[in-house]
């Protein structure tokens, strides 16, 4: 096989294994299929390790928060918890993938992040395996999916307000608290949206 010949194999293959992880998944609430072009498509691994489908959030409002142990933001974990309490009765759910890409400031092992979470603010919501944030060759599906738009995680605790179709209606730097109005009105509206 020639050069080019092998080139375009291995172009073809990686566009066929993007096309089949980005294939639309049954399961979603209501035995719906969920469309690509959402995030509850979207495949990964929680912090145990387990394989996690998004799409059992599907039909729910989610924030998805790029979160770091020894950060000046972990503070915002409190917020987060707190705003998980609060309005998971009404679908909200919020979603935290760690990142050790801003300074190293999530260095732990997955055991780590979960005790630290749990001891220091009583987290209760959804963590997953770390994550690659910015686009390149190592960025995760899911951050690939949050940032096509354009806002990309420019440190730990960046948010991405996710509707109830799967598609990101808002993005919050982090110096945006999980108590600021503006964050908590955005959620609201998500929310109230049928």
């Amino acid at each position: 096989m020639s050069r080019p010949s092998a080139r375009r194999l291995v172009s073809w293959l990686a566009a066929a294994l993007l096309l089949a992880l980005s294939a639309p998944l049954d399961g979603a609430e209501g035995g719906k299929p969920v469309p690509s072009e959402s995030f509850y498509a979207l495949k990964t691994i929680t912090l145990a390790g387990q394989p996690a489908d998004l799409g059992q959030y599907a039909g729910q409002v989610a924030l998805v928060v790029n979160v770091a142990s020894e950060c000046g933001y972990t503070p915002q974990y409190k917020g987060l918890q707190a705003l998980h309490e609060e309005l998971q009765a009404a679908g909200l759910r919020v979603l935290g993938f760690p990142s050790n890409e801003f300074g190293g400031q999530e260095p732990g092992t997955p055991e780590q992040i979960r005790s630290f979470c749990e001891r220091k603010y009583q987290v209760s919501f959804p963590l997953f395996a770390k994550q690659e944030t910015q686009p390149g060759p190592g960025q995760s599906p899911v951050y690939a999916f949050l940032t096509r738009a354009g806002q990309v995680p420019d440190w730990n605790f960046c948010k991405y307000l996710v509707g109830r179709d799967g598609r990101v209606l808002a993005f919050f730097p982090s110096k945006v608290k999980p108590e600021s109005k503006e964050l908590r009105e955005a959620v609201a509206a998500a929310l109230a949206a049928k």
